[in-house]
C-alpha cells in the first residue's frame, strides 16, 4: 500500500493551512498514494489560542478537508481541534476519504517538559482504528507514542499500520527520543508505524507561546521489525512510501511478542 506523509509547518490561520493540505494531497495523489497523513495541529499550530478556532467535525474546516479527499480520491488524516466542555478543545485526528469517516481524540495529553496541554485540551478515551479496504489502520497522536499499550491495542484490534501525526516539542535529546520511540512502538506491536511530524519552523509564528511544541521534522516510516525504511529531515517535505503489509505476518511469526505476553 502506498502512503504519503506530509511534513508541513502549519501556522495560526486554519484557512491558510487548508491551502497546504490541498496542495500536498494533490501531489500525493499524483504519486499514486492511497492515503495521506498530515501532522497533529494541522488546523492551527500549538501556541495559538485554540478555543476560538475549534470547530465541530461537521464544521467548515473538516468539511473542506472532506472535499479535498473527494477531489483527490485519497483518505486524508489531519490534526484539528474540536470544541469540548469548560472552554477546552479536543485534539482530534480527522480521517476521511473513500469508505472512511472517523475521528480519534488524543488520549495522552502532553503535560511534560514545561508544557501543560491539559490546561486547554480535554483527553479522549477511545482506541480508534479505520479500515482502508482490507487494511486496518490505528490512529495515535504525538505524546501517545510514549505509551506502548495503545499501539498493542491497535494490533489486538487487527491493525497492521499505525499512523502517528505529531507536533513534537524541540529540545536537547528530543530528536533522539522521537526516533527511538517510533521504532520501539513498531517493535512492541509488530506493525508498521508511519510517524508524521510538523516540520521544524524557520521562525516561531507571531503571538505563539514560547514553550509550544511546534515540531522538529524527521517524519519516518518504520517497519514491524523496527527498521526505518524512509525518512525526512527537519524541513518541509512529502514522503511517499510503499508499505509491504505481508511483513507484519512474517515478523509476528518470527518474534511473536503479542502472543507471548504474560501481563495485560
Amino acid at each position: 500500500m502506498r502512503i504519503a506523509l506530509s511534513q508541513i509547518t502549519s501556522g495560526p490561520d486554519p484557512v491558510a493551512n487548508l491551502d497546504l493540505v490541498r496542495e500536498q494531497a494533490r501531489l500525493a495523489a499524483d504519486a499514486g498514494a492511497r492515503l495521506i497523513a498530515f501532522p497533529e495541529a494541522t488546523m492551527a499550530c500549538f501556541g495559538t489560542r485554540l478555543a476560538p478556532l475549534a470547530e465541530p467535525l461537521d464544521g467548515p474546516w473538516a468539511t473542506a478537508v472532506r472535499q479535498i479527499a473527494k477531489e483527490t480520491g485519497l483518505v486524508v488524516v489531519a490534526g484539528m481541534f474540536t470544541p469540548a466542555a469548560d472552554g477546552k478543545v479536543t485534539n482530534t485526528l480527522l480521517a476521511t476519504g473513500p469508505g472512511v469517516e472517523a475521528s480519534y481524540d488524543k488520549i495522552h495529553l502532553y503535560d511534560a517538559f514545561g508544557f501543560a496541554e491539559s490546561a486547554t485540551v480535554a483527553a479522549g478515551s477511545s482506541v480508534v482504528t479505520v479500515d482502508l479496504a482490507d487494511v486496518r489502520v490505528g490512529l495515535a497522536t504525538c505524546y501517545d507514542v510514549r505509551f506502548p499499550e495503545l499501539f498493542r491495542a491497535h494490533a489486538d484490534a487487527g491493525a497492521q499500520l499505525t499512523l502517528l501525526p505529531a507536533s513534537w516539542g524541540a529540545g536537547e535529546g528530543k530528536r533522539e527520543q522521537w526516533e527511538l520511540l517510533i521504532r520501539a512502538r513498531a517493535l512492541d506491536a509488530t506493525l508498521w508505524v508511519a510517524a508524521v511530524d510538523q516540520a521544524e519552523p524557520a521562525a516561531p509564528a507571531p503571538d505563539t507561546a514560547p514553550k509550544a511544541p511546534t515540531g522538529i521534522g524527521h517524519s519516518a516510516v518504520v517497519a514491524p521489525d523496527g527498521t526505518v525504511r524512509d525518512r525526512l529531515q527537519a524541513g518541509p517535505g512529502l514522503l511517499v512510501a510503499d508499505v509491504d503489509l505481508a511483513e507484519v505476518a512474517a515478523v509476528r511469526r518470527a518474534v511473536p511478542v503479542l502472543a507471548n505476553r504474560r501481563l495485560p
